[in-house]
């Protein structure tokens, strides 16, 4: 147990301090793990996630697509119109719009949606994205909180209590509105000094013509169709039975084929290093799982509270939300849900519910934290390395690790004012 641990330190620290790519760092260490047979392979193989990594393809290859069309260029200098090019007013609707998406849809998706209009209105301001970047990584995470759709650990957490989806609205909603104000309003305090741009380019982005930046009307028709319904899909994905990456790829290859684009030149510009880090992550973390390190926190962190209903969702709100930056949320979520449930053994369905709602908060607002802390991270994570802003997995922490806080803080007072 000790030596996972270990080697799980080792590799956090490459990442932390970049010494090598984050998709070699995590495969590495996964394979080491394989080698040395700290976990059977078909166990290893099972703890990652094929939803996840199928969702993130479908998705990479539908916004890959629909990019050449030109509609990206479209909204960006729409909305750059919108607010007169003020890139401080931007970037409190760039959080409004991500927080809305992530709720309904989830955060995953709409980073892969968000994150190319990001990049080309900062281009067209002629600012650094850094800022935007920031924020709609904080963002996505805050929203997806607030609904059973929004954050994978969400959908687990309802589907263990059975909890739906107004449950989770008229629950975590108001702290998320909370939260998301607090958060809006300090990320334009620390910003606002940056993101100036000149009259020129303001007026030089006011004059532009977003209708000129349509390149291929027909696919953007295409992409939007498909987008539209691949979005119903997630909707409805509770009706439908159907797990989102098999709605997102099934829109994927409908869209290749419906548009008759060349699927290796697709496939080619999909981010591999983030697919593969995943890939490494879940196993490593499927490792700690299986030799019982996260099984141990929890039980440790539930000791704590000796019974206390207060206590332990004070513990679990805290305990998730920290060990959430470090460790992928969804099987965290997975090892405390046994926990809570026989917790709720001894106590009434109505009592445990706000050590549900503790699970939920820390647990995805904790992602926040790291740049590994959450799915939507680590696609932005490799968006901007692709796209040379200067985010590095360090200088991230400066941002999440006080945010984060902040938010776990304002969670605790709203589910000790609200339930106790």
């Amino acid at each position: 147990m000790f030596v996972s641990i270990l080697i799980f330190i080792v590799v956090y620290a490459l990442l932390i301090m970049e010494k090598m790519n984050k998709a070699v760092a995590a495969i590495l260490g996964a394979m080491i793990y394989l080698l040395f047979h700290f976990i059977p392979f078909e166990k290893a193989v099972e703890h990652i996630d094929m939803n996840v990594i199928f969702l993130l393809i479908g998705m990479m290859m539908i916004v890959k697509i629909t990019e050449g069309s030109g509609v990206f260029e479209y909204i960006a200098i729409k909305s750059a119109k919108l607010v007169n090019a003020n890139p401080v007013a931007f970037l409190a609707v760039l959080f409004v719009i991500t927080a809305f998406f992530s709720g309904m849809l989830d955060n995953v998706t709409t980073v892969l949606l968000i994150s190319p209009i990001v990049l080309l209105l900062a281009t067209q301001m002629e600012i650094g994205a850094l800022p935007f970047v920031i924020t709609v990584i904080l963002a996505s995470n805050i929203g997806g909180t607030a609904t059973l759709i929004g954050d994978p650990p969400n959908i687990m957490i309802g589907s263990a209590a059975g909890l739906n989806f107004m449950d989770f609205l008229l629950n975590l909603a108001p702290a998320i509105l909370i939260i998301s104000a607090v958060n809006m309003g300090i990320l334009i305090l620390i910003f606002r000094k940056g993101l100036v741009v000149t009259e020129l380019n303001k007026r030089r982005i006011m004059a532009m013509d977003e209708k000129r930046m349509i390149s291929n009307p027909v696919l953007m028709r295409k992409s939007l169709i498909v987008i539209a319904a691949v979005i119903a899909g997630f909707l409805l994905n509770g009706l439908l039975g159907t797990e989102p990456s098999v709605i997102a790829l099934a829109g994927a290859f409908f869209l290749v084929l419906w548009t008759k684009e060349d699927l290796e030149e697709i496939l080619k510009k999909i981010e591999w290093d983030t697919i593969l880090f995943f890939i490494g992550l879940f196993i490593m973390v499927g490792v700690l799982q299986y030799t019982g390190v996260i099984d141990k926190l929890a039980k440790l962190m539930t000791d704590m509270t000796k019974g206390d209903l207060r206590k332990t969702s004070t513990v679990l709100l805290f305990g998730s939300g920290i060990l959430s930056g470090i460790l992928d949320n969804i099987p965290l979520v997975a090892t405390f849900i046994p926990v809570v449930k026989i917790i709720g053994t001894t106590t009434s369905a109505h009592a445990i519910q706000p050590i549900w709602w503790s699970l939920a908060l820390g647990s995805c607002l904790g992602g926040n934290g790291t740049l590994v802390g959450a799915s939507a991270n680590v696609i932005m994570f490799g968006f901007a390395r692709k796209n040379n802003i200067p985010l590095s997995f360090k200088g991230y922490l400066a941002y999440g690790i006080p945010m984060t806080l902040l938010t776990l803080v304002l969670s605790y007072v709203y589910i000790s004012f609200r339930y106790y």
